[in-house]
């Protein structure tokens, strides 16, 4: 159950500028973000602050943005947090620290009145953000190397506007995958294992590696799984070309890479089974961490015999292949609670976007329930649509997870 952040007392500035000191001195630094902009620049919107390493010297990046354009700037950390100091309550109103173990946010009213709030992480699902307008709240940066590598930015590090929507994927599935991070059992004081099957030209594989190395400064050990050769031998190229340690590309699918051990588990858009198998992978792995999006819902398409109620609704094509989907997908989040996760699917990114946009995200539970109560639940609905198999529960069963 979610807890309330509770206000804190005493001088909040203070405070606020002591938590910041003290999560880089403790390597607990993510990201820190200026908001509700009162200064005489009447453009500026807000400033994010993030932890960089300059000539191997630990540095404060601050990125300025505009209503058109970001700039950025590099400071040593005294001179950064000194600046901070300066720019409340004077410049920004509103101040939000993100660190492995507290998020705090200082807010000072209209008369100058301050309130400090802080929590753990995994009480905040989403980022406060004093700004309405939450799509431009970004992961990650524009300036990121390889970003232009793959085609998203240009030289100049802006964004080539055919790739907008891939840079809205992009930030939504790294929002995703924070807060799944925040909320798991993983610990970033030890590598972070995480495969990303059917990865393509590996637009999320570089984000998720870049994220985990570069704003968490974890020890990330991502590798890539595509099946097509030629976007392999790309990918390969581009990671040691970037210096990204710790990243690599592998030819196959999910049945011929499976590794034994695992932390996150990434599969989006396999077709059909395909998702069955991925779970599957994942759940074998120990994976704390699953996130997919399906794509195609044949299998239980061709086996559904409409209940007599529905029959009328789902005797249009349209509808029948809604309800395979739903039903598809609802049985595999069943088949992840049973095995021990917590388990949300939702909307990924808008369709405006893409009509690819379901997400189903399992993350593991310290304590696994009872699967008694899911399984009969499971088995009502196999029998009400008639559905005599459902890949991944045949998986499962083989390999014991599912009692017969």
């Amino acid at each position: 159950m979610s807890v309330p952040a509770t206000p804190a007392s005493g001088d909040h500035h203070t405070q606020f500028l002591d938590l910041l000191r003290a999560s880089l001195a403790e390597n607990g630094f993510i990201k820190l973000v200026l908001a509700k902009h009162v200064g005489s620049e009447v453009e500026l919107q807000r400033l994010t602050v993030k932890q960089v390493t300059v000539k191997e010297q630990a540095c404060l990046c601050f990125v300025y943005r505009y209503k058109t354009r970001d700039i950025t700037k590099n400071l040593a950390l005294d001179e950064g947090v000194a600046l901070i100091a300066g720019l409340l309550p004077a410049t920004f109103k509103n101040a939000h620290l993100l660190t492995l173990s507290d998020e705090a946010q200082l807010e000072y009213s209209k008369k100058g009145k301050s309130s400090l709030f802080k929590s753990k992480p995994q009480q905040l699902r989403e980022v406060p953000s004093a700004e309405h307008d939450r799509e431009k709240h970004r992961f990650l940066d524009l300036s990121r190397p390889f970003l232009a590598d793959l085609g998203v930015t240009n030289a100049r590090g802006e964004l080539i506007p055919a790739m907008s929507r891939k840079w809205k994927q992009i930030n939504k599935f790294i929002e995703v995958f924070s807060h799944a991070l925040t909320a798991s059992p993983l610990a970033l004081d030890k590598p972070v294992r995480v495969a990303d099957f059917g990865s393509g030209k590996g637009y999320l594989t570089f984000a998720i590696h870049d994220y985990l190395r570069n704003t968490l400064q974890a020890d990330g050990q991502v590798t890539g799984v595509e099946l097509r050769q030629d976007l392999v031998t790309l990918c390969n190229a581009a990671a040691a070309r970037l210096q990204h340690p710790g990243l690599a590309f592998k030819c196959g699918d999910v049945r011929s890479v499976a590794p034994s051990e695992l932390d996150v588990m990434i599969a989006l858009h396999a077709c059909d089974i395909a998702t069955d198998y991925a779970i599957h992978t994942g759940i074998r792995s120990g994976a704390a961490i699953i996130l997919c999006s399906p794509c195609c819902h044949k299998q239980l398409r061709l086996q559904i015999h409409s209940p007599a109620l529905l029959k009328p609704m789902l005797q249009y094509g349209l509808h029948l292949g809604q309800q395979a989907e739903m039903l598809t997908d609802s049985l595999r989040a069943l088949f992840l609670e049973a095995c021990g996760y917590e388990t949300k699917v939702f909307e990924f990114i808008s369709l405006e976007h893409t009509n690819k946009n379901k997400m189903i995200l399992a993350i593991k539970r310290p304590e696994p329930l009872d699967p008694a109560a899911l399984l009969v639940k499971i088995q009502a609905l196999k029998a009400f649509y008639n559905i005599s198999e459902h890949c991944l529960e045949t998986l499962l069963r083989a390999d014991g997870y599912l009692p017969e």
